[in-house]
């Protein structure tokens, strides 16, 4: 008689999602009170999160925007870059940091990452300084920061404007500093899977008065100074076009989620920390992964937890693990393909693979696993028991 070919049982047989925002009742309430009172778009709960945010990040002033990536376009627009312009940031990193630089009409000059914190390079920096460079735009990392004081002195020794990307970043310090309290300008991302969520949307911040409202007035339209009070019980007001603006403007529904989000953060950090200690014990010794490397000094927002599948010492590349750990019920991401890698910038600015031999090794290999506060010691333990399991099916 014939075997049965009876298919494998995976982990868990309900789907663990990558990530799964924690929104509560104070949500719900404030979300409400915002649709009863009629006003729905930018106005005071949007003002008084952007107060609330920039205290906590330690900027002098903030400016709610729709994404992080409206910030960083912002950032840049402000600093006047321009065609002909160079910006100078890492090929790791999500396509928008590099977007924003193109819809500039800039070039964007790309430096390879450190291997262990797939940080950018920051001593690699210099060398690719030229007369046209404007602006280094460092991205803070899966909730490292970083080296920003050497950062700061190159961009002061060479008269350069920073743009902070810190959408992995809210609750991030170096050196006991926030990431609002260093100078340039920061954007931040509130989108639906990050630390805090508001749905869509992000902050840019600032500690200078005259950038923080060219930052708000190009936010919405261009339009001239407190322009949103013009529908409400102050009467018509007038507005003047300082600037050709855009429609990046954080609305009051947003803000709302926002308004109570921020007070759970440090309690969001805390349980997002145990799993992270719970997730190195587990996999600090199994010598065919690779963790991320945390500098000293710093304190991590933990934003995501990545794990390096060495697959030179596996049967199987990244796409394949990655599969089967969706296979037994886990949910994945890739953070991230190195952009140098995608077709419309190498058609463009002729990058080609082997150009940043650290970002490419890490784009080849890495994937993130869940780390978000609701997950229970459960699913922790589940996470852990299909890695575990994969490695030992591909190992060689």
């Amino acid at each position: 008689m014939a075997q049965r070919n009876f298919k494998e049982k995976p982990v868990r047989y309900d789907f663990l999602p990558f990530h799964s925002p924690w929104l509560g009742k104070e949500e719900e309430k404030e979300v409400l009170d915002t649709l009863r009172s009629g006003w729905l778009t930018t106005g005071p709960k949007t003002k008084q999160f952007e107060k609330d945010f920039a205290r906590y990040v330690r900027a002098k002033y903030a400016v709610g925007v729709n994404s992080c990536t409206a910030g960083l376009h912002l950032g840049l627009n402000a600093f006047g870059v321009k065609e002909g312009d160079e910006v100078i940031t890492t090929p790791l990193t999500f396509a928008a940091t590099v977007n924003v630089i193109v819809h500039q009409r800039a070039k964007p000059v790309l430096v390879d990452v450190n291997r262990e914190t797939m940080l950018i390079d920051e001593d690699q920096i210099e060398a690719k300084i030229t007369p046209r460079t404007r602006v280094i735009l460092p991205v803070h990392f899966a909730g490292q920061p970083v080296e920003i004081d050497k950062i700061v002195k190159i961009a002061r020794k060479h008269n350069l404007n920073l743009v902070w990307d810190c959408a992995h970043a809210i609750e991030t310090e170096y050196k006991g500093k926030r990431m609002g309290k260093f100078p340039g300008i920061c954007a931040f991302s509130l989108y639906a899977n990050k630390n805090i969520t508001t749905g869509e949307g992000g902050m840019a911040t600032c500690n200078d008065q005259r950038l923080a409202r060219k930052l708000g007035i190009l936010a919405l339209h261009g339009l001239s100074k407190d322009a949103w009070k013009r529908f409400s019980k102050e009467g018509y007001k007038h507005y003047d076009i300082i600037y050709p603006g855009f429609k990046y403007n954080m609305f009051d529904i947003q803000a709302s989620l926002g308004l109570h989000q921020l007070k759970k953060i440090d309690l969001f950090w805390k349980k997002r920390r145990e799993i992270v200690q719970t997730y190195n014990q587990a996999f600090s010794k199994i010598e065919e992964l690779g963790l991320i490397r945390e500098n000293p000094n710093i304190k991590n927002a933990y934003y995501l937890y990545i794990l390096v599948f060495k697959t030179e010492k596996l049967k199987a590349g990244r796409d394949q693990v990655l599969a089967a750990l969706q296979q037994e019920n886990i949910g994945v991401g890739v953070h991230y393909q190195a952009v140098h890698l995608h077709p419309f910038y190498q058609k463009t600015y002729g990058f080609k693979r082997g150009d940043f031999p650290n970002a490419e090794y890490l784009s080849d290999r890495v994937i993130s696993i869940p780390l978000f506060p609701k997950m229970n010691r459960q699913d922790v333990k589940d996470v852990i028991k299909a890695v575990r399991k994969i490695i030992l099916k591909f190992k060689k």
